[in-house]
Formats: C-alpha cells, structure tokens, sequence
C-alpha cells in the first residue's frame, strides 16, 4: 500500500515528485494520496496508519553514481537547444565516464576516510579540456542522497582562488612577477585583512606573494589596480556571478560556483582563450540529422605573455607554495582558496590538458575543522589527475619570453583515441586535442540504500480534509484537480 501510494502520488507532477529526486516532496504527497483514500472509505485506519508508519523504502540505487549529475544537467539544458523535446534524440556528451569516475572517486574516497575528523560532509569536482568541454563533473558525495549540484548550482565564497583575477590586472596595468611589495599589516578603512598565520615576510615578489597566498599584497593590489577593474577581468575569463567591487574580493568574499570558477582558469592553461564550458556536444534524431552543433565560441582574452607570467607564478604554488600536496610528475600550476573560518576549502589547478576545480565544505556553511584549500582539495585534485594523465605524454604550460612575443597556437580538435560512455552516445566523434583519455579506473563503490522516513504515523493536521466533501474522487485528487 505505500508503495502504491507513492506512486500514484506521482500522476500530478511526476518530475518533480519523483523520490529519485525529491524523496521528502514525494512521501508527503504518498501521504496526502493515503488520507484521500481513507475518507473515501477505500482503506481503513488501521491500514492507513500502517503505511504511514512504513513508507516506501528505496533499494540499493543504480542512480547513485555522479554521472547522474551530468544526465540532470543535460535534461535541463535541451530543451533550450532544441525546445521541447518531442521524439528520441541522441545526445553526445563531453564527459568521460572514466574521467567522471576517478573525479567521483576522488571526493568519495577522501569524504568516507577524513569527512567525520575535518567535519566535512559534501565535495565537488569539475574537470574541463582548453576548448571548454566539460569532462568531468561530480555535484555531491552521493547523488542518491542528494540531487542538488553543487557543481553548477552552489554559490560558495572562493577565498584566495580569487586572486589571480587581482593579480592579472595588476600585470596588464605594467607589473611583473619580480615586482615588490612589502608584505606587512595593512589597513585599508575599517578593514585590516591578516596573512593566514599572522605570519609577514616584509619585501616580496609578486610571485612569491601569489604563492604563499598573502593577503597583504593582494589587498595592496586591488588598492592600487582598482576593484572595479578586477571585476571586469573576471567576468572578461568567465566568471558569471555578480561581483562587488571592494577591497576584500581580493580575498575572495564574492560567491562563485565552481564550474565558473574553473571555466575561469582554462585561459591559463590554453594560453589566453576563453572558453565558456559546455557538456552537449550533439544532438541528432535517430535517422542522423543533426539538431544542434556545439559552436566555436572561443576568443583571446589574455595575451600570451600575461598567460605565461601567470603560470609561472602559479606553478610556484604547487612547488613552494601553499599546494606542494597538488605536486604530481605533470608540469601544473594552480591557486588553493580558504574562506573565512574554513567554511570553504577549494584549489583549482591545471595542465596543459585539463583544468580541475575541486571544492569542500558543508551545505548548511557551517566551519570544517581547519580544512584549507592545501589539505582536502589539493589532495583530491592530485588523486584525479595523475588517474586522469595515465598514458598522456608530458606537456610545458604555455610560457612567456618578455623579449619576444610568441603566439600561443589556438586549441584545436584532435581525433578521440577512446569513445567515453557517460551517457547513451556520449564521446563520438572529436575530442579536443590534450585532452587525457585514461584507461583504467577502479569500479565505482557499491551503491548505497537510503531509506525515507516520516514525521509520524499519522498524516499533518489538514491533509486531505477538504477532500470528502466537495465531491472529489481520488482520481480528481490524484491528478491535482
């Protein structure tokens, strides 16, 4: 009986009811359904509260894994594409499910082993290729507990992962990574921001202070660079959300999702182009004609010897700096980010392949136990990325001459060296050239079971009330009528 209420439940909206997706919404409407039934005389109390009292169980789930964040994402974007979707279609994806699978793994594993220690419940990871195809993109610990991505949807301050945005205005305005700042308390109005620590290292490069994530040069920048002008580099490599132009978005106190923020970092690794991130390659009917074609939308954003200066900087962070834990035997560079009493924890990092953004932390905000973006996340980001650079030759990061201007080839497709099989069709045809195609991954872990509860076993004060004395049937309830 429970079951079949929940599932007769579902006839008024069955997306939005489903418990795939919705498991709390769809037991209070399975109760509504048991109520309307008993005051039309079809069960009887006792059987009634014996449902409520034993609702619906879900078995272990095939949906538990993160590719099903990736199908959510695609199901949602369609239909603004293509408009309504009326008839089979086949979708090529971007993503790699063994690239999906060594991301999932990543968090899972690093959850399960140091969650409940560091007091940290959720993670994400996105892996993007120069072109801007997503090959990676995990929205949770486990999508059978909880659908919210948090990839794509959750805003979350980026703290010090922020800085490189401060750091490129400061170099199109004429700096270069060996200029000075004297890193010491600053104070700038009200605000005095503190170096992680309390720790101040007095003259500084700019390289060193990127590195070492001081906030004191950062803030110095933004000062002298303008705030309103580091906004608008921000948005110029891909950041999406609203930023306020003040002196603390040096510190990253703007909130970002994490696949804008690593779509952000992508002109770093492909030399200066900026590509908006996308995961639907292809749409065609089933007899072949083609329905929608990814387009080429990339521009330069940065000149090559900004691009190269970053990375140099940047890779010092991974050798001497705050990420020496992301360090794996591919030349890389990157920025960890911690916001304020370790709400946030986040590196994004990157090859000349692939840029990955990992963040952890807690869906309520709440503090984690002193996790910095050089502990979880480096820690994460490098478990993926050596899993992902099995077999993939050693590539330099775009580089810089300050002599000579060399230009930065232009991402290009290549031919895929492996079909991916995320999704029905997913990884036909042409993969963008770099982009690593690894070859063995461990099995993903066995499903989990979750049970739905209630708040008690009898229905809340008022379900269902007004449902014998209209003349409605079960059918008219049932169907919203």
């Amino acid at each position: 009986l429970p079951e079949a209420a929940l599932l007769a439940g579902l006839l008024k909206a069955p997306s939005r009811l489903s418990p795939a997706r919705n498991p709390h919404l769809a037991e209070e409407r399975a109760q509504i359904v048991l109520a309307a039934m008993r005051e039309q005389g079809l069960v009887s109390d006792r059987e009634m509260t014996a449902a409520i009292s034993r609702p619906a169980t879900r078995a272990a789930a095939y949906w538990t894994g993160s590719e099903h964040y990736v199908a959510d994402a695609v199901m949602e974007e369609l239909p603004s594409l293509i408009g309504e979707v009326r008839r089979d279609v086949i979708v090529d994806t971007t993503v790699d499910l063994v690239l999906q699978k060594f991301g999932e793994n990543a968090i899972r594993d690093l959850i399960a082993r140091e969650g409940k220690k560091r007091k940290v419940g959720q993670g994400a990871l996105v892996s993007i290729d120069n072109t801007g195809a997503v090959r990676a993109m995990v929205g949770g610990y486990d999508y059978a507990n909880s659908q919210f991505d948090r990839s794509t949807e959750a805003r979350r301050q980026p703290g010090s992962a922020f800085k490189p945005f401060v750091y490129v205005t400061a170099l199109e305005q004429g700096r270069t990574p060996q200029s000075v700042r004297n890193d010491a308390p600053v104070k700038i109005g009200k605000w005095t921001p503190e170096n992680y620590g309390g720790k101040y290292y007095g003259p500084v490069t700019l390289e060193t202070a990127l590195s070492k994530s001081l906030n004191s040069v950062a803030a110095q920048l933004i000062m002298e660079t303008g705030a309103g002008n580091v906004v608008d580099t921000a948005h110029r490599l891909g950041i999406k959300s609203d930023l306020t132009a003040n002196a603390s978005l040096a510190l990253g106190t703007s909130e970002v999702t994490p696949m804008e923020l690593t779509a952000a970092y992508v002109p770093f690794a492909n030399g200066g182009y900026r590509a908006d991130p996308y995961i639907v390659k292809r749409v065609t009917t089933l007899d072949g004609k083609v329905l929608y074609e990814h387009p080429d939308t990339m521009r330069r954003v940065l000149s090559p010897e900004v691009a190269g200066m970053m990375n140099a900087m940047m890779a010092k962070t991974l050798t001497d700096g705050t990420a020496r834990a992301a360090a794996f035997d591919h030349p890389a560079a990157g920025k960890t980010g911690t916001s304020q009493n370790s709400r946030d924890a986040w590196f994004v990092g990157y090859t000349a392949n692939l840029t990955t953004g990992v963040w952890f932390g807690n869906d309520d905000g709440s503090p984690t136990n002193k996790v910095t973006g050089g502990s979880l996340p480096a820690k994460a980001w490098r478990a993926f990325m050596v899993e992902a650079h099995q077999g993939v030759p050693v590539a330099q990061l775009p580089g810089y001459t300050p002599s000579v201007a060399t230009p930065v080839a232009r991402p290009q497709d290549a031919p895929v060296r492996r079909p991916s099989q995320a999704i029905a069709g997913s990884g036909n045809g042409t993969a963008p050239q770099g982009t690593p195609m690894a070859r063995d991954f461990a099995p993903p872990k066995p499903d989990r079971t979750m049970t739905s509860s209630t708040g008690g076993p009898r229905p809340k004060v008022g379900v269902g009330e007004d449902s014998g004395g209209d003349g409605k049937t079960v059918l008219d309830i049932l169907m919203g009528r």
